[in-house]
């Protein structure tokens, strides 16, 4: 799948766009970020398995989370295989503060924590989205940029799906305000850049700054 500069939208949930510092960096060290791109999608299917079993009595949420997961484990074989290709191992990395301070800002009473992680699952999937489609119009990779292209659709409907599940839960307006708070909270984890490509991450520092004041709004 093809994608140019063009065809990179703006993805409404976030409060702030990624940095050409950060895709400087991803462009840099496209093996740091394939190994890291393996591990956030074995972890968005724990996620979604998480939720499932947190709320066991919730069908409607079993009933997307399940097939959610299985194409999150997908999306990880596929680029387990890739790295294979490549004689890359899978190895840890040291995480980034990013998915640290979004768990923190979930409030732990119900109903309130329900809605908070499936938006701040929603929103880790925006940005994922956002940078994947960064790296698939201008990364100098073409095997790379396939990779990316191919998983933006994907990634596009697991946001999308997060919504829908808080919005038939909580309402627009309520799922809408909460979302701007959050969006906040999620640029603020993005703050400042890498130090050096060598801690380049998918959810790594780097955003521009200016964007930080935007409204965010349903995109679908």
């Amino acid at each position: 799948m093809a994608v140019t500069q063009a065809a990179v939208a703006r993805v409404k949930w976030l409060a702030a766009p990624t940095s050409g510092a950060w895709l400087a960096a991803a462009c840099a060290r496209p093996d740091l970020l394939l190994i890291d791109h393996a591990h956030c999608e074995r972890k968005a299917a724990g996620v979604a398995l998480q939720l499932m079993f947190r709320y066991p009595s919730d069908m409607g949420l079993a009933q997307v989370l399940s097939p959610l997961a299985r194409e999150e484990l997908e999306h990880f074989e596929l680029v387990l295989q890739l790295l294979e290709r490549r004689g890359i191992a899978l190895r840890p990395l040291p995480a980034p503060a990013y998915g640290a301070a979004l768990a923190k800002a979930v409030r732990r009473d119900e109903p309130a924590r329900l809605l908070d992680s499936l938006l701040v699952a929603g929103l880790i999937e925006a940005r994922s989205h956002e940078r994947m489609a960064l790296l698939a119009a201008d990364g100098p990779d073409p095997e790379l940029r396939a990779l990316y292209g191919e998983l933006l659709a994907s990634e596009a409907r697991h946001f999308g799906l997060y919504w829908v599940l808080a919005e038939e839960r909580y309402g627009r307006e309520l799922t809408t305000a909460r979302l701007q708070e959050l969006a906040v909270v999620e640029t603020e984890a993005l703050a400042g850049d890498c130090e050096s490509p060598e801690q380049v991450r998918m959810h790594s520092g780097g955003i521009d700054q200016p964007g930080c004041n935007q409204k965010v709004k349903k995109t679908f």
